[in-house]
């Protein structure tokens, strides 16, 4: 048993992240079972994001904050801007300010960032 299935954590090889963009949704997957979401919709040169979920089961493993770091790493990566209409997201980037960059400057207020 790794230390963070001792500590009851997810081993990071069960964990999978990625985008399903025909559902216009990051999925979190832990041992092939779905396990969470975020919800989004595009738009030229953004992403805005509207609805993240975990299963109650998997709470208190990370798994939503690794969703969400994949998400806007992958925004980054694509020179997206970023908006988070969901709560979770506005709360994450909050306590990681190296991602508020990703958020447009003139709608920080508008997230209370």
């Amino acid at each position: 048993m790794s230390e963070a299935q001792a500590a009851g954590g997810t081993a990071d090889a069960d964990v999978e992240v990625a985008d399903h963009p025909e559902s216009e949704r990051y999925e979190v997957h832990v041992a092939g079972e779905l396990a969470g979401f975020a919800d989004y919709q595009r738009g030229p040169g953004q992403i805005a994001f509207t609805h993240t979920e975990v299963d109650s089961a998997y709470s208190g493993q990370g798994l939503a904050g690794r969703l969400v770091q994949k998400a806007l790493d992958d925004a980054r990566a694509a020179g997206n801007e970023v908006l988070p209409f969901c709560p979770f997201f506005r709360g994450w980037i909050a306590k990681h300010p190296d991602y508020l960059g990703l958020v447009p400057e003139a709608r920080r207020s508008e997230f209370d960032l």
